[in-house]
């Protein structure tokens, strides 16, 4: 049987850090920019920690299916 795919749009949303913490970028921070104060573009620009275990659990098989 072959080996199962990346999802290719979970490969681009989440990354996985090195100590295994999954990463995402925060939501609306392209559409309509100009329209928003720079405080929310500002808190919209970087990075958080997917928070549910369970949402973080099925996101990892989905990137990683081959991982033991």
């Amino acid at each position: 049987m072959p080996k199962m795919k990346t999802h290719s749009g979970a490969k681009r949303r989440f990354k996985v850090t090195a100590g295994g913490k999954l990463m995402r970028t925060k939501g609306p921070k392209s559409h309509l920019r100009r329209r928003k104060s720079k405080k929310v573009r500002r808190l919209f620009g970087g990075t958080v920690e997917q928070g549910s275990k369970a949402l973080v659990r099925r996101i990892k098989t989905v990137l990683m299916p081959n991982s033991g």
